[in-house]
């Protein structure tokens, strides 16, 4: 079967600073993928690991001009109100990895549902959850 590079969703995180960026996400084991910095808004990065791809924009100031954060205070959390899900195989032996450098706000814990799971925040504010491998489009693997 062929190889299917059409991205049904692609996560794109604004962030002000990809050296910042980068080192974070290096250290949670993501890879650089490719990366482009022309000091303007041309500037890209595209992560990944384990199948989940994670791309930032712009990297420099110019993040603060685009339209629709231009609203908001500098110090405003990126991702307030937001949740972005990525599965690991070994959800323990990962929290073990990341738990000292990484902000922890819910700690590694089996979830009523079944999922060992925790939950950090990124430098820029993104509020992250680690869980286990399901298929979420099964009823029978749904959040209770």
């Amino acid at each position: 079967m062929a190889k299917d590079t059409n991205n049904k969703l692609q996560l794109e995180l604004h962030v002000p600073d990809f050296a910042k960026a980068q080192d974070f996400f290096e250290k949670l084991g993501f890879r650089v993928v490719w990366k482009r910095q022309k000091q303007d808004t041309g500037d890209y990065m595209v992560m990944e690991r384990g199948g989940t791809i994670l791309n930032f924009w712009p990297g420099n100031e110019h993040v603060w001009e685009q339209s629709y954060f231009k609203k908001f205070p500098k110090d405003t959390k990126r991702g307030y109100g937001v949740e972005i899900v990525y599965t690991t195989e070994d959800v323990q032996s990962y929290y073990q990895e990341i738990k000292d450098f990484a902000n922890i706000v819910e700690p590694l814990k089996k979830q009523p549902w079944g999922r060992w799971d925790f939950r950090f925040e990124d430098p820029f504010g993104y509020y992250f959850r680690v869980t286990e491998p399901h298929d979420i489009t099964d009823p029978s693997e749904a959040v209770d």
